[in-house]
């Protein structure tokens, strides 16, 4: 059965769309590692963490990285990174109280944004559990109008490439 979107479609096809199965990075892609406590409450009802849940891991590492750096401190840098995208694939069910770590890269560095990957891996296994994108835009904290990656900034983040 064709399915829009999965590549089968006639349309799909003739404009070139092909799709390819994400498959879990393993640890040796990321360049820092933060470890990450589940809650109860980060379980759903089917007993394994909501996938919304996720995307709170992701902004946690990326931020947690900047404020351990001193690169970015909400409360009195004067540019912050506002989240403009993100995604995630799931490989492996996980839950609570599972202990988990956090892998961190930088996939891309433009003026004025930031793409970071993330993996999410139970601890000590050797491919992520799940994985995903998410990117900021740097804007000055008054204004919210997006800024040029000061230099300190680029110097940090340029530690963390991955491709």
């Amino acid at each position: 059965m064709k399915k829009p979107g999965d590549g089968s479609n006639d349309r799909d096809i003739e404009a070139g769309m092909t799709f390819e199965k994400p498959r879990p990075h393993s640890r040796d892609r990321y360049a820092a590692f933060r470890a990450i406590t589940t809650r109860f409450l980060d379980n759903d009802v089917y007993g394994h963490i909501n996938n919304a849940v996720y995307y709170s891991y992701f902004d946690t590492t990326v931020s947690g990285w900047l404020l351990e750096q001193d690169l970015v401190v909400p409360q009195r840098s004067e540019i912050i990174g506002l989240a403009v995208n993100s995604s995630c694939d799931y490989f492996d069910s996980l839950a609570f109280p599972d202990a988990l770590e956090a892998g961190l890269r930088v996939a891309r560095i433009g003026n004025s944004s930031v793409q970071y990957g993330v993996g999410i891996f139970k601890q000590g296994a050797s491919q992520a559990a799940a994985q995903g994108l998410f990117t900021h835009v740097y804007v000055d904290a008054r204004s919210n109008r997006p800024v040029a990656l000061p230099d300190r900034l680029r110097q940090g983040l340029q530690s963390l490439l991955r491709f």
